[in-house]
């Protein structure tokens, strides 16, 4: 099966202080694939170690072979835990303005119907420091879907949803999946990684404690429950 990312042998240090240590990990083409972990536990320097936002220690990062920077073959789209969207700009102009810049045909429509589907119909004209945080979320997923990107990593794209949204945005996920997208997502939401993901790395101080399939990871600890897994990996504490 052809691998659109490798992780070999990742290090990373920050002033001295060892981060990730010896991580390695492969995400299939066209899989969902679960990067699981606690707060501080490695996830999102990951990530940006991928996108090539810092440069790692040691080991290498790779998107479809090569790493990654801005002439990559492979679109990624990427939303991040941090929310962050022009303030002063309406919510349609915002997302037509980041829709031509990605050569959309035509970003208007293709903005108005996705705001529409995410309940949003009547926002196109609000500002974007208006929305609550859980309505810039859904416009900054549109932002980053709307290219129909081949890699798509989502850091907590259902935090702080209420269960409807939650589920119309696994909906959306699953749909993207269905047409070939593949998918890294980071979640605290164990129900959301069985639903969805078809393998996953589970980390703790930057060190894999599982590794595989859902059913594999499971069989490792005895056929429990992920939640049950993430509790004993982190000794019922949140960090």
């Amino acid at each position: 099966m052809k691998k659109i990312v490798e992780v070999k042998n990742f290090k990373m240090s920050f002033n001295g202080k060892t981060v990730i240590k010896d991580l390695d990990f492969e995400v299939n083409k066209g899989e969902i694939f679960g990067l699981l972990g606690s707060n501080g536990s490695g996830k999102t320097t990951t990530i940006r170690t991928l996108l090539n936002l810092y440069e790692p220690t040691g080991g290498e990062l790779l998107v479809d072979g090569k790493r990654f920077d801005a002439n990559s073959d492979v679109t990624v789209g990427y939303l991040p835990e941090e929310r962050g969207l022009y303030k002063k700009e309406t919510v349609i102009d915002t997302m037509v303005y980041f829709g031509n810049l990605k050569g959309l045909k035509n970003p208007y429509e293709w903005s108005k119907k996705y705001l529409s589907r995410v309940g949003l119909a009547d926002k196109l004209n609000e500002k974007t420091e208006k929305l609550s945080t859980g309505q810039q979320q859904k416009v900054q997923l549109g932002i980053c879907i709307m290219n129909n990107p081949e890699l798509l990593i989502l850091d907590e794209p259902t935090k702080g949803f209420d269960p409807v949204n939650r589920k119309l945005l696994m909906n959306i996920i699953d749909e993207l999946h269905q047409k070939g997208t593949t998918i890294i997502l980071i979640t605290h939401y164990m129900d959301e990684v069985e639903r969805l993901c078809d393998r996953a790395v589970l980390l703790k101080d930057g060190v894999a404690h599982a590794y595989g399939t859902i059913s594999e990871i499971k069989k490792k600890f005895g056929n429990k429950s992920l939640d049950e897994i993430f509790v004993e990996v982190y000794g019922g504490i949140d960090e």
